[in-house]
């Protein structure tokens, strides 16, 4: 059959209910979703609101997980740093009994022991891991050993035993962003950390008349500072003292070679970058040598060792019953390395106050942006039910208007 009547009314009463139709489903899903912009074109500015919202939102929350992560990371190191650090007490505590003449060489050679135990416990600590399995004293290097101990055989005792302990780690700089634009540094080299004395290391070779050739570039403890064509010993002296390093040099007088001295207890780590020879042809670094810090030219003289190196020393001194030698250089560099050890310790506290500071301020910053957002996208639960049950009833009354408006007879027929 055919309508010989306008489909008109009928057109116009099923757009009109479609459309009601979207926008109470429309509406439905928001509800669903407890928020009032769906899609952009519901409100492009409250939604440009809320997505400047929700990304400083995850920016905070990333920072809040790194401030965790450094906290959790600090607080496994300051376990081992104290626990070093009570050894080296202990040690010299040993020193001090062993400076006195009252005790046999006997005596001195079971205070020997009892340091020479302590020393593997200390090269144990050295090489300790995080909960990640990574080893926390050796810079950015996260798998394999901070510290390789070689043993030799000692004069007069029996079995070998620790000799040397050398850093084989790395320098390079760690960080973690804590804040906007806020940098915390993250790492514990061990050269560092398990360092005593003040590193000098003094070049051979007179550098009164030396020039750069060209531009090129070296690195002083992972800091790369820049050298110009033309620049001479004293220009390089410079920008090794305005470099962001611990680490500045001098003129010797007398030879007219450069020495490196650092401002703090720890290895001096350097090395040519690129193709540069600018620190072989000083006389710093071997021509021959690899990676640092076993690349210092062999006619250079270093001064300045570890905490190994003094426990070492002290160890040997006990051994031979060398009172004026324990009483003297060994306990001033276990001393020493006990100072630098608590330097380590206060930073870490000062830093850990800073990271719980920062970690308040953030965990009290994300809900009020929380809410700056839901204020822009939320939707009202009572406007939105009532629109919806305004809706319901004018689709029912528009259904029941329709149904005797629109009602088919025979004359809208014909065969």
């Amino acid at each position: 059959m055919k309508r010989i009547s306008t489909y008109m009314p009928n057109d116009d009463y099923q757009y009109r209910m479609r459309l009601q139709e979207w926008k109470m489903g429309d509406l439905n899903a928001k509800i669903g979703e407890q928020t009032r912009v769906k899609e952009l074109r519901d409100d492009p500015l409250a939604a440009a609101h809320s997505t400047r919202f929700q990304s400083k939102i995850t920016r905070l929350s990333r920072f809040s997980d790194n401030i965790e992560n450094v906290q959790s990371n600090h607080r496994i190191a300051e376990g081992y740093i104290t626990s070093a650090n009570d050894i080296v007490l202990r040690i010299r505590e040993l020193a001090i009994q062993g400076a006195n003449d009252t005790y046999s060489k006997e005596d001195k050679a079971y205070m020997a022991e009892e340091v020479d135990q302590l020393l593997n416990e200390l090269v144990a600590i050295s090489n300790a891991e995080n909960g990640s399995g990574d080893t926390i004293f050796a810079g950015d290097k996260n798998d394999g050993l901070a510290f390789r101990a070689d043993k030799g055989m000692i004069p007069g005792v029996s079995g070998t035993r620790i000799t040397s302990v050398e850093y084989i780690g790395t320098v390079n700089k760690q960080v973690a962003e804590v804040s906007e634009n806020s940098y915390i540094n993250v790492d514990f080299p061990g050269n560092r950390v398990f360092w005593a004395e003040q590193q000098q290391i003094f070049s051979a070779v007179d550098s009164s008349n030396y020039s750069v050739l060209e531009d090129s570039s070296i690195l002083i403890d992972g800091e790369q500072i820049a050298l110009n064509a033309g620049d001479n010993i004293h220009a390089i002296i410079s920008k090794i003292n305005r470099a962001d390093v611990a680490v500045k040099a001098q003129m010797d007088p007398v030879t007219n070679s450069i020495i490196l001295k650092t401002t703090t207890p720890h290895q001096i780590w350097m090395e040519d970058a690129g193709e540069g020879s600018v620190l072989k042809d000083i006389g710093l670094v071997s021509s021959q040598a690899g990676s640092p810090p076993a690349n210092i030219d062999r006619d250079a003289r270093v001064a300045g060792g570890s905490l190994f190196d003094m426990v070492i020393k002290l160890r040997d001194d006990l051994y031979s019953g060398n009172t004026i030698d324990i009483g003297g250089m060994a306990l001033k560099g276990i001393d020493m390395a006990h100072t630098n050890m608590l330097s380590e310790l206060s930073r870490l506290g000062a830093e850990d106050q800073r990271l719980q500071t920062t970690y308040e301020r953030i965990a009290y910053e994300i809900p009020n942006i929380q809410q700056m957002n839901s204020n822009a996208v939320d939707l009202d639960f009572a406007e939105a039910i009532t629109e919806l049950k305004m809706m319901e009833m004018t689709q029912q009354a528009t259904l029941q208007t329709a149904a005797k408006v629109l009602q088919p007879t025979l004359l809208d027929y014909m065969r």
